[in-house]
């Protein structure tokens, strides 16, 4: 059984001789009206009056389960995701009315390119939604279209073949296969547009927004607060989809599809300045603490605590997939075969302790949530010490990390602060680095 995030699509019943889809269904699960409502509020309401509210017309509902149908039908038609789709699309154009009136979100519906999240309130009445594109009209002909006067199969394959070669360098056309955790930064779930980096801040520029306002627009008279909850934990959701598509493209390797006759390699790694533009995203959104998360307000009607935890929890969820024991060969083996031109595991290393632990030896005080993050980082460093892979055993990972937790005990002792806890962290990280490099 296929399986999409909002809903499940039987089987399809082929026919063994040819492949022929003979028959197919659509499930549909109970809370599929419920999910559609958090994505349309959390990635439009900040430009969009008609998602600022907990229940939507039924006119709007409609127009997005037509979108989710609109997907599935393709499904029971032979299509898979495309999630190399929507990277077609540059982040600009999705800003302009009439590009997006021509030409959607994505040029696929079964790309996971769910609402324009990059549109801005002064771009004014941009599209929002995903539609039928161009790929998927092709796709439809590529896999239905008669060919006549074939005499083999291999004669029809050399057609075919012809039609893809034709598509070949036109980015529309592209498909990018779905993976759990993405090695192609081009082909991600719900992302939109050509650049991580900047539909991300585009995307974290419309939460903002909307934070300020979540009270007034999921309240509704003799209700409690469990809109408000539910829509703020998707709020928060939302910021870790957009740093996922970002951590993507650090290590990140680009896979297009060739056929020997096109006479190109499939595989290319990401650009060093793109990577290294990717890890100060992640510096500025994420491990600068996100203040605009942090609302009193909305925190003080669905929680009794949870507000430090929360952050520490995401930013030690980026580290982690930063420092993913896939990624690190990924990035030690593309610095043995491109030299400085690569973005190294070193590069990384030198560029996320210099921001993380910049406070230190500054003699003013560290906040809870950056002591959080500092202490985070040294547990990252502990992992990688502790960790057994036998591919790692045998790369520089580990002399790195230890080297890094050296380097750091160092300026933990010289460090002077005028604010006692903050001298109490210093020392306690110090002792921590001691006991770690003890045991190992």
């Amino acid at each position: 059984m296929s399986t999409d995030i909002q809903n499940a699509m039987g089987p399809h019943v082929h026919d063994p001789r040819t492949g022929e889809i003979l028959e197919s269904d659509i499930i549909w699960y109970h809370n599929v009206m419920n999910l559609l409502r958090n994505w349309y509020f959390v990635q439009t309401a900040a430009i969009n009056p008609e998602a600022r509210s907990p229940k939507f017309k039924d006119e709007i509902m409609g127009r997005l389960i037509q979108f989710v149908a609109a997907h599935e039908v393709g499904h029971t038609l032979g299509l898979p995701h495309n999630m190399g789709s929507s990277v077609a699309y540059p982040v600009d154009s999705l800003r302009s009315v009439n590009f997006t009136a021509r030409m959607g979100t994505a040029p696929s519906i079964m790309d996971y390119a769910r609402f324009n999240y990059v549109a801005q309130p002064q771009d004014g009445k941009v599209g929002l939604m995903p539609n039928i594109g161009p790929y998927d009209d092709w796709s439809i002909l590529f896999g239905y279209k008669l060919i006549d006067g074939v005499k083999d199969p291999q004669e029809e394959r050399t057609t075919i073949n012809s039609w893809i070669k034709e598509k070949a360098n036109d980015p529309i056309y592209r498909f990018g296969r779905q993976r759990g955790m993405p090695t192609d930064p081009t082909a991600q779930t719900e992302d939109l547009g050509d650049n991580s980096m900047r539909a991300s801040e585009l995307g974290i520029e419309n939460l903002k927004k909307i934070v300020p306002n979540l009270i007034q627009w999921t309240g509704e008279d003799t209700k409690d607060y469990a809109e408000l909850n539910e829509l703020y934990n998707n709020v928060v959701g939302q910021y870790r989809r957009y740093l996922g598509h970002v951590s993507a493209n650090v290590g990140g390797v680009y896979e297009y599809y060739k056929t020997y006759d096109q006479g190109e390699p499939i595989y290319r790694h990401v650009e060093k300045a793109k990577q290294k533009d990717a890890i100060n995203f992640l510096n500025k959104q994420l491990f600068d603490t996100p203040n605009w998360m942090i609302d009193a307000r909305i925190l003080h009607r669905i929680e009794e605590t949870g507000m430090a935890e929360r952050i520490r929890s995401i930013q030690d969820q980026t580290l982690a997939q930063l420092f993913f024991t896939e990624r690190m060969k990924r990035m030690v083996e593309n610095h043995a075969l491109n030299g400085a031109n690569a973005y190294s595991l070193t590069e990384m290393m030198d560029d996320l302790v210099s921001n993380i632990y910049r406070e230190v030896g500054k003699g003013g005080e560290t906040s809870l949530y950056r002591r959080n993050l500092q202490r985070t980082f040294i547990e990252v460093l502990q992992r990688l010490l502790d960790n057994p892979d036998n591919a790692v055993e045998h790369t520089d990972v580990k002399a790195l990390a230890r080297g890094t937790l050296k380097d750091l005990r160092t300026r933990f002792r010289a460090a002077k602060s005028t604010d006692k806890l903050t001298r109490y962290h210093y020392d306690d990280m110090a002792s921590r680095i001691d006991k770690i490099l003890d045991d190992k």
